[in-house]
């Protein structure tokens, strides 16, 4: 009896243990190299489980830099990139990374700054402006300083201000090497000026003196994109179920549910797909 139990038990531990594999293999999974701030701003809190319901298609998010998440997809450790920075993402198809670059949403980068506002640039609507303001008078400025579309954009707006603010660094201008969240949390902390992206800062509950300061100049303007990571490169790349995320993404049904995320009545992300 005891060889028969014994053989019973262990039938049994196959059965269950071949049952777990079934089910790890039909469970159809995704993951998405994309920026911390759909993710910070709520947004993909939001949008991923709409997606789930339709499809079955879980999704898994790595969030971070633009920069950074672009490398994951490099490296094959993703299956579709959804991030902010039009020429990093150009770069990256035209390498032959990715496929196929579609745009999906914009929204718009603002500067905060403390209401004590030492610069004097609080109404104004020219960001260059605001930024050689800052400089002047050495107002303290954090920047993420993590290779991000909105470091990147940072970036872009201090050459058009003819200003290097790397000579700065460790004095008025001080790098975190973060995302949004944490920036703007050391932001807060300092009183110091910083370049947000306008989502996470609705989302933002640590604002302290921070308020918005300059908002509405076109140069603000935020693209966001998103591609599949090139199967020729990794042939492990979930090829369809990547590409359902994107029909999806920029589907009617997609764009819609974009619009419908909104913190307070106001609306954070602007669907703007090409059909």
């Amino acid at each position: 009896m005891n060889a028969i139990r014994r053989l019973l038990v262990c039938a049994t531990l196959a059965a269950v243990c071949l049952t777990g594999v079934q089910a790890v293999a039909q469970e159809k999974y995704i993951v998405i190299a994309s920026t911390t701030s759909t993710e910070q701003s709520g947004l993909f809190g939001y949008l991923l489980p709409v997606f789930t319901k339709k499809t079955g298609i879980q999704v898994r998010v790595v969030a971070l830099g633009t920069g950074q998440a672009l490398d994951v997809g490099r490296r094959g450790d993703a299956d579709v990139e959804f991030v902010h920075d039009k020429v990093a993402e150009e770069k990256f198809v035209a390498e032959g990374y990715g496929v196929s670059r579609k745009e999906v949403m914009y929204n718009d980068f603002i500067l905060i700054g403390p209401k004590s506002d030492p610069a004097k640039v609080a109404g104004g609507k020219d960001i260059v402006e605001a930024f050689k303001k800052i400089q002047a008078v050495q107002a303290p400025f954090v920047s993420r300083g993590d290779k991000s579309g909105t470091h990147a954009a940072e970036l872009r707006l201090w050459k058009t201000a003819g200003i290097d603010p790397v000579t700065g660094r460790g004095k008025w201008y001080r790098e975190t090497g973060s995302g949004m969240g944490p920036s703007l949390n050391t932001s807060s902390s300092m009183n110091a000026y910083i370049l947000a992206d306008r989502g996470t800062w609705l989302n933002f509950k640590n604002r302290g003196e921070l308020t918005i300061v300059v908002e509405g100049d076109q140069r603000l303007f935020n693209q966001y994109g998103v591609m599949l990571v090139n199967p020729a490169k990794h042939p492990h790349i979930k090829k369809d179920l990547g590409q359902s995320f994107i029909d999806w993404i920029v589907s009617d049904e997609g764009q819609k549910a974009i619009a419908g995320y909104k913190i307070g009545g106001e609306q954070l992300f602007f669907p703007n797909a090409k059909h």
